[in-house]
């Protein structure tokens, strides 16, 4: 079953299924939206309040989105790439293009162990 994450601010409602999400943006008091298939959203919402949704709507959705430093929170199923040395992260859209993110390297590390214990995780499920 698919889920969806409802954003509401007082003049619009959003409904996204969780899966379509790339990632969010802050952008000062504004948090900025790119779904895979290249559309964009802006609200007028801090990316802090924007993850106290999150947490609240999906809880036990499995961690699908994840904080990334001070101005990112992806969408880690759409992880192609995380480069430590360079540091970026490219996540990879429904056109099979690479969208990059510029994030610093202690986050990206961060990142990049949960990815890895997660195979682990699963490797040990088998």
């Amino acid at each position: 079953m698919e889920r969806y994450l409802i954003i509401k601010t007082r003049d619009e409602l959003l409904r996204i299924k969780i899966g379509q999400i790339l990632y969010f943006e802050a952008d000062r008091n504004y948090t900025k939206l790119i779904l895979s298939n290249g559309l964009q959203f802006t609200f007028a919402i801090n990316i802090g309040k924007i993850e106290e949704i999150l947490e609240k709507q999906l809880e036990g959705c499995n961690k699908i989105l994840m904080r990334v430093g001070k101005s990112h929170i992806i969408n880690k199923n759409h992880v192609l790439q995380i480069n430590l040395p360079k540091p970026r992260l490219l996540l990879l859209t429904e056109e099979g293009k690479p969208k990059e993110l510029t994030i610093s390297k202690d986050p990206l590390k961060v990142l990049k162990d949960t990815l890895e214990k997660e195979i682990e995780k699963t490797q040990e499920e088998k």
